[in-house]
This record gives C-alpha cells, structure tokens and sequence, in this order.
C-alpha cells in the first residue's frame, strides 16, 4: 500500500523541481507535512483513524493565519506585520482532523478580483492549459487540486473565489452559506458576504471538508434522487453574453438532467436581481467594507498595491455611513425576498461562469488593455457567482467532462441549505461522471 509519506514525497519533489517558477504555492510546509504524514501513516498502522482526512494532503489559502507566520494575502505591503499567535481556526480543525497542511496558496492580492492575477508573486498558470487564467481569488487553490499537487484546497468565496477557480479549472468547488465556517483568523475581504469553502476532486471529499471546518461531525454524503428534482433555471441576464461552448455544455447538462426524471423550469429573480444591483450601484459591498478593513495601509502603502486592486477599493472608501447602512438593510430584506423565491425548487442551475478561461497574456502586458478588458472580463467570470453571497445563499460548481477547456456546472440552493445542496450535487456530479 502507497504511504502518505510517500504520496508527500512525490508532491514535494514536484514542488522542488519547478521552485525557481512556483507560482502556485506561496510557501511549502516540507517538514511539517513530513511530520503530520509521518504520524498519519503511524495512525493507519495501528489501526486508527481521526476521520476521513486523516492523512489527506491539503493546501490553505495565503489569508489563513498559521501561528507564528506573517499572514501576506497575496500581497508585498503586509510584510512587516506582525505573525498570528494562533492558527486560523479552519487550521486548528483540519489539523486535528490529521490533515497534512502541505503549503499556502497563492491568490489575488487582497482577494479582490475573480480572474487571478498576481504582479508581486506570479500568476499560476490555469491546471488545463498554463496559458490561460487560474480563476481567482482563489487562483493557487484552484490550480493545486486541478494539477493534484494537493487533495483538498481552502479558500474564501467573496463573489465566487471558491467556484470561480473551480469552474475554470475543472474540479469541485463548495461555498457554503456565509458564517457556517468561522472567519476567525482569515484576513477579510468583506465580512459581510466572506465564507470559507473547499476545492476537491469530488463532492464528498469537499463535504468532508466543510463538515470539519464547521465543526460537524463529517458523514458520507446520501445522494439525493434526481428523478422528480425541481431545477429552476434563471434565464435572463446570468445567461447573457455566454460563451458557445459554455453555453453548449450547460444545454447538454440540462438535457442529462431531464433524462434522468428532473423537473426543469424557467425560475425568474430578475426584479430581484434588479432590486440588488439598485441597492448597490453607488458601489459593492465588497468593495467598501474592504475599503475599511484596508484603511490604515491602503494610502501609506499605495506603491506597494496592485494598482489594479487598490483603484478599486480606494474608490470605495468615500462612500458615507448613512448609504452603506441602507444598503445592508436593504439587502437583508432582499435575503428574506430570495429565500422565499426560491421556495418552489430544490435548485437552481446555470454555468458556474459566462465564459472560460482566458488568456494570461494580454491580461498581464498592457495596463490600459487590462482596464480596458477588465469591466468585461471580471464581470462575466463573476456574474453568475456573486449573487450567491449577495443573497447569502450556498452554492457548489461542478465540472462538465467533454469539453475543449474547463466549464462548471453551478448549483444554487438557499440559505442554511447546504447538507441538501451536497446531497444534490452528489447525485448530479455522478450522473456527468457516468455519461459517456
């Protein structure tokens, strides 16, 4: 039987051998991995086990705190702060849950975009082609389960920085409803919509996860049937200016659903989404509660930021109390109105993201193309994804096999619904597995 020691061993000498290009990891945990499988192994030789991670290789994303390291979230302007004196409490749980934490990956600065560039430390190249963008902010996530170079990966999802790099690499992604994993220890984006999520290869593997850093008791996920599942799909703008291929790939989708006995229906939230995108148009809520969290270094430390993230946290720090308190209080009537929406199905389904990855390249060699680029882009990678934080609800992306590049399948259910999210996304992702 392979060891975990040795299942490491091939990680790391993988590792090694590109460090002078690593680009997905910020930091490997060599000898803490080491130790932590070494004592797995021991485990299974005695005939014990603390679950089902024990021993499984998990990466973190760089906002975690590890006690006594300097948390950078993917950023150069943190390095003089001070090392956390504890682990993020998601680590605590992994780690006595006997997962081995192989490193910390890498990621937008600050979590603030769903495309994934890094200019202090390096875009990684997306796990299908190294041409194209990773997805973000979870970008090294995404990459490090897709390429295997860890089994299971935690990020944060924002707007979608969990599904997003999911989607476009072609694995699992789990964002659960916001608060259900505790934030204790991970640098904000924006309080009121972050929630910690896992990437894996399976829906199980990221039930596990979750379970774990929720504090539960993890379970085997009972696959829910699809013959008689009410699918409500959310046609209008989620579904405009999607890619042929994209939107190929989702019709077929669908298409395997009703074979399988699913109710499918046109679900309107448009007027919701209207109300939404009124509430916030002065600006985001992401954007203005990271204005504050940033606050004391964003002008200090204005050379050391992505111009790209600064410019569009900065703007948002003008906006006066009076509008954002409105804005949260319109939006939890908004939650309230969504959950009620949704009522009638048991999900909703629509591509993960408008289109798939595209090329690094033009992104990373031309500012004034980038910005010129960057509304469009960033816009169809997040738009199907950010109205799940928005109206704090839990959703799940699955890849869709047969496809020229990664596309992910993305499935909505409402607020505290996550168990039976999982239990759905079971059965689905065995049905996409299983087509020839």
């Amino acid at each position: 039987m392979t060891t975990i020691r040795d299942k490491l061993e091939t990680i790391l000498a993988r590792l090694a051998g590109r460090a002078a290009d690593e680009r997905v990891f910020l930091r490997v945990y060599d000898d803490g991995a080491r130790i932590a499988a070494d004592a797995a192994d021991a485990r299974r030789r005695a005939g014990l086990s603390l679950g089902p991670l024990d021993g499984a290789i998990v990466s973190i994303k760089d906002l975690f705190d590890v006690a006594g390291e300097t948390t950078l979230a993917g950023s150069i302007a943190l390095r003089d702060a001070p090392p956390a004196d504890r682990d993020a409490t998601v680590v605590r749980r992994l780690r006595q849950a006997g997962a081995v934490i192989i490193g910390r990956t890498n990621m937008v600065e600050f979590a603030f975009s769903g495309i994934g560039l890094n200019p202090h430390y390096g875009t990684p190249g997306n796990a299908a082609d190294p041409s194209r963008i990773p997805g973000g902010s979870s970008s090294g996530a995404g990459v490090s389960v897709a390429e295997g170079t860890s089994e299971i990966a935690i990020g944060t999802d924002t707007g979608g920085s969990v599904r997003i790099p999911a989607a476009l690499n072609g694995v699992v992604g789990f964002k659960p409803t916001a608060h259900r994993v505790p934030l204790e220890g991970a640098v904000p984006l924006s309080p009121s919509l972050d929630s910690v999520g896992p990437l894996a290869r399976s829906v199980q593997d990221c039930a596990f996860a979750d379970a774990i850093m929720a504090g539960e008791e993890p379970r085997v996920v009972k696959p829910f049937p699809l013959a008689g599942l009410r699918i409500g799909v959310p046609r209008g703008r989620l579904f405009a200016q999607t890619e042929p291929m994209v939107d190929e790939a989702f019709e077929a989708s669908l298409t395997l659903l009703s074979r399988a006995g699913a109710r499918i229906v046109d679900h309107d939230i448009e007027d919701l989404l209207d109300a939404m995108a009124d509430t916030t148009v002065t600006a985001s809520i992401a954007s203005i509660e990271a204005a504050e969290v940033h606050a004391d270094w964003l002008e200090t430390k204005a050379a050391e930021l992505d111009p790209r993230v600064r410019w569009w946290i900065a703007r948002s720090g003008t906006v006066p109390a009076p509008i954002y308190i409105r804005m949260l209080r319109r939006r939890r009537a908004l939650i309230a109105a969504m959950d009620e929406r949704l009522s009638p199905v048991d999900v909703l389904v629509l591509p993960a993201t408008a289109i798939s990855a595209p090329l690094i390249a033009p992104l990373e060699a031309d500012d004034k193309l980038y910005n010129k680029l960057y509304n469009k882009m960033d816009w169809l990678i997040l738009r199907n994804t950010m109205f799940g934080n928005q109206f704090d609800l839990t959703g799940i992306s699955l890849p869709i096999p047969g496809t020229e590049r990664p596309v992910g399948l993305m499935l909505v259910a409402r607020h505290g619904h996550d168990r039976r999210l999982l239990e759905i996304a079971a059965s689905v992702e065995t049905m996409l597995v299983q087509e020839p």
